[in-house]
């Protein structure tokens, strides 16, 4: 009795209004806020984007005096996109509001520390954004160094507080991410419901703990290396400076140790929405639900051995290529098995071709694409000729800008009914699509000929015979970009007509709990949780 009263009592202490927000527990309410962080960081580095097209449309210097100014737009747009729109996304988003629901968990593990992962990284943007006001480059504001922030360009190549804000930002940024692992993983490992085991749950759980390890695994060599960034700029120690006894190829190691499983770790949550999706709209369960999860694993593990693929113009000696290369193929291996697994589940499956079924097979049909010029790049001789041209940037926007954040789009529509309990225009959904797949191949295809021709990336300005494809791609930025205004007089035009979602919006047919499972849920009540044995 004296606990029903005590519960009665702690459930009207509940924080309503803006408290409600702050200082949520909540996995749906913190789900929701990432996911806002997450468009708010998409329209900041969408519109860098747009700035960089508008420079590069035509030859000459059309908007900045500096050219350094124009690396100030593109640091920030490859570090916003990746560790403010793609992560939250996926992780923090989908990841947040779904797992629980997935496993039958009534909550995350850490629900406090789940609040705390989504402020750092609220905090983090704001360092980052406020980085672009400060003094960096000669001449400029912000950090001009590209993404990967190579020393000595972040050493002595940016002077100014501009390197220091990012590097902060970062440090906050991987804080969030690793106690959202360690949440992560430990909620699918302790709290799933009875009779839920490893291989009963959804891909897309699958997909979040193997990302969650990647997290856990690689972020922290990335704070060690900006940590070192840090006092190499400020304290005087001499890691990276080659002067003093420094190796300024340490940075690239140790960056691209992280560098590379991130690329997973942003794309691996992605596999298991559109396997998700994929086996919903087929009306069928996936095909090789073990290979599709333990391609999943075998990808996270390869993933942390070649990174040195992104160094083959450092100078390392010819064996240790033989090696990247030999191992970086083998990677296409459980990345083909799951091309095929979709493949195979579309196959004499029932299909419904709805916005979200759009958006999954728009992803595999350009993720594939994204990944045989991954391997073309593989071959260290080839890279040689492609590193730091166009060739590089169109393979990997065709792995994330028209792979991950497909993703992200297809999860959004697709989860969307159940999320807000409101029914989106279809209509519009599906125009955002065409919009998007469009303007982004329009995008990013011409540069794969621009880097055969030798065009090399972070350039504010280009010879007159790359004009023809420049314009074609940033003709294709705007076209992409008035998909995304689409996504979001969408999202108005939802909460506008308030349509209620039915039970389950994708049809009778469609896969139960969450219509997500691959295989039915075993029964449970939620009224009374498991003891922990």
């Amino acid at each position: 009795m004296a606990q029903s009263a005590h519960a009665e009592a702690h459930h009207d202490e509940r924080p309503y209004g803006i408290g409600r927000w702050l200082f949520s527990t909540n996995h749906k309410d913190i789900g929701t806020m990432y996911l806002v962080l997450a468009m708010i960081g998409g329209i900041v580095g969408g519109l860098l984007s747009m700035g960089m097209r508008a420079e590069l449309m035509e030859p000459g210097m059309q908007i900045f005096n500096n050219p350094e100014a124009f690396n100030v737009l593109v640091t920030a747009h490859g570090l916003i996109m990746v560790f403010f729109m793609v992560m939250p996304a996926t992780m923090g988003g989908f990841g947040n509001w779904m797992v629980p629901l997935m496993i039958g968990a009534p909550d995350m593990a850490f629900p406090r520390m789940n609040n705390i992962s989504f402020w750092l990284l609220a905090a983090a943007f704001i360092l980052l954004t406020t980085s672009l006001f400060m003094p960096g480059p000669p001449g400029t504001q912000g950090v001009g160094a590209g993404w990967t922030v190579y020393a000595p360009l972040s050493t002595k190549g940016t002077p100014g507080p501009a390197m220091d804000f990012a590097i902060l930002a970062l440090h906050l940024a991987g804080a969030s991410s690793i106690l959202g692992a360690i949440n992560f993983i430990t909620t699918i490992f302790n709290m799933r419901a009875p009779g839920m085991t490893l291989h009963k749950m959804p891909l897309f759980v699958w997909s979040v703990l193997v990302t969650g390890f990647l997290l856990l695994l690689s972020l922290p060599v990335l704070a060690g290396a900006i940590t070192m960034l840090l006092t190499d700029r400020n304290f005087g120690t001499a890691f990276f400076d080659s002067a003093h006894g420094g190796d300024p190829l340490l940075w690239q190691h140790l960056f691209w140790f992280f560098g590379h499983p991130e690329v997973y770790i942003l794309i691996i949550p992605g596999f298991g929405i559109v396997s998700q999706i994929v086996s919903t709209f087929s009306r069928k369960p996936v095909f090789g639900y073990l290979g599709m999860a333990y391609a999943m694993v075998a990808i996270g593990v390869i993933g942390f051995v070649v990174w040195a693929h992104h160094m083959y113009a450092a100078g390392i000696n010819v064996n240790t290529q033989a090696y990247f290369v030999f191992a970086t193929m083998v990677i296409a291996v459980p990345t083909g098995i799951k091309i095929f697994s979709w493949i195979a589940t579309m196959w004499g499956g029932s299909l419904t071709f709805r916005a979200p079924m759009l958006w999954a097979l728009g992803f595999i049909f350009l993720f594939t694409i994204g990944g045989v010029t991954g391997v073309v790049l593989a071959n260290a001789g080839v890279d040689r000729s492609f590193h730091d041209t166009y060739y590089v940037v169109a393979h990997f926007h065709y792995v994330l800008s028209l792979g991950a954040v497909f993703t992200v789009f297809g999860a959004w529509y697709y989860w969307f009914p159940k999320m807000s309990g409101y029914m989106y225009s279809e209509m519009t959904a599906k125009l955002h699509f065409w919009l998007m797949f469009i303007g982004a191949n329009l995008t990013f295809f011409p540069q794969h000929f621009l880097g055969l021709a030798g065009m090399p990336r972070r350039y504010a300005d280009y010879p007159d015979a790359f004009a023809g494809w420049n314009f074609v791609s940033s003709v294709g930025s705007y076209l992409a970009f008035a998909g995304f205004l689409v996504f979001l007089f969408g999202i108005a035009q939802t909460f506008a007509r308030r349509e209620r979602a039915p039970a389950n919006p994708w049809g009778a047919g469609a896969t139960t709990l969450e219509w997500t499972l691959p295989s039915p849920p075993p029964f449970h009540t939620f009224e009374t949780l498991p003891r922990v044995k």
